[in-house]
């Protein structure tokens, strides 16, 4: 059962049991970066997304979807690629791009500016890219399903998921 607060949003949620109590927490100046797959999970995504500081953070892998974290730097995108068999949500929490799309790597027909609280849909076998065009790093997180990256998945950089 779900409480509403007083005010309306957000709700309150009921206490998840201790065996499942993992959550986003900074340990020793780090970020966590567990993927708590597998298991039931309640997390401040948008609080999540914005402290993630790695290029890629698997959050949370499950046998159907997956739930990772993005930070772009500044004037970098995320790098053109195509998932012939994953559909991607993209949500924007932080910063601004320029979002990509198209049926080829040299015809991205499909342009579109993208701010802070937009979502991307990008269907299977479209090739894409996000370019960060702001002043601030590019906060995000992304669903894929099914799941794109091995479980556990930690990127600090874009070079390192080459």
């Amino acid at each position: 059962m779900y409480y509403k607060a007083a005010y309306g949003y957000p709700w309150r949620i009921p206490a998840v049991p201790r065996r499942y109590a993992g959550h986003w927490r900074a340990e020793s100046g780090r970020r966590g970066t567990m993927d708590y797959g597998g298991r039931p999970y309640v997390v401040n995504i948008a609080r999540a997304a914005m402290q993630n500081t790695n290029y890629r953070t698997a959050l949370w892998t499950g046998e159907h979807f997956q739930v990772t974290l993005m930070s772009i730097p500044v004037g970098e995108d995320i790098g053109l690629e195509v998932h012939p068999e994953t559909d991607q949500f993209i949500r924007i929490e932080q910063g601004q791009g320029l979002v990509q799309m198209g049926n080829s790597p040299d015809r991205l027909d499909f342009e579109r500016m993208a701010y802070a609280d937009s979502a991307v849909m990008v269907p299977a076998g479209v090739w894409h890219n996000i370019t960060n065009t702001g002043n601030t790093p590019l906060k995000v997180y992304v669903i894929y399903a099914p799941p794109e990256h091995p479980r556990g998945t930690v990127h600090p950089t874009r070079p390192s998921a080459d």
